[in-house]
């Protein structure tokens, strides 16, 4: 569900993809429902792939929200309720216990916690990209195309060639 959702350097919020123009992208604001363009000079980012350091690696953005959504009980997060940066990046551990305390700032934790809060307020629950599935079910769809080995019409495909 990530895919097509977006963060614009410079503009708040997020924005999901609707179409590619010859210069530019059209997005349509989460929170707003407003449609503007974004140019090439815009440094865009799809949330599909943003990732989080951990100490095994790094781990996708879509896992983190899930994990956020669970720990929340799928309520937004209260930014301004924690008293300090302790406080959030205890918080955080609950959600992603292996992170890398190093790496992870504060500022993307709160980073994180926001996108999370417009996603849900969006709508947005299912976090978890089904390209896999698709993927799958094209690999189906064209061994059901293929024609079988003992099938009649392959040999008459290969004769009439």
């Amino acid at each position: 569900m990530l895919k097509g959702i977006i963060a614009i350097t410079g503009k708040p919020g997020l924005y999901k993809l609707l179409c590619r123009g010859k210069n530019s992208l059209i997005v349509e604001s989460l929170s707003t429902g407003k449609r503007v363009p974004s140019y090439a000079t815009d440094k865009v980012i799809s949330l599909a792939d943003v990732t989080m350091y951990a100490d095994h690696g790094d781990v996708p953005l879509s896992e983190v929200l899930t994990s956020l959504y669970t720990v929340a009980e799928g309520k937004p997060v209260d930014i301004k309720g924690f008293a300090d940066d302790a406080a959030i990046r205890d918080y955080f551990a609950k959600v992603l216990p292996d992170f890398e305390r190093d790496r992870v700032y504060t500022a993307d934790i709160r980073k994180l916690f926001t996108w999370y809060n417009q996603l849900i307020a969006a709508g947005v629950t299912d976090f978890k990209d089904e390209e896999i599935a698709e993927d799958n079910a094209a690999e189906a769809a064209e061994a059901a195309d293929a024609p079988a080995a003992g099938d009649p019409a392959a040999n008459y495909e290969k004769e009439s060639k």
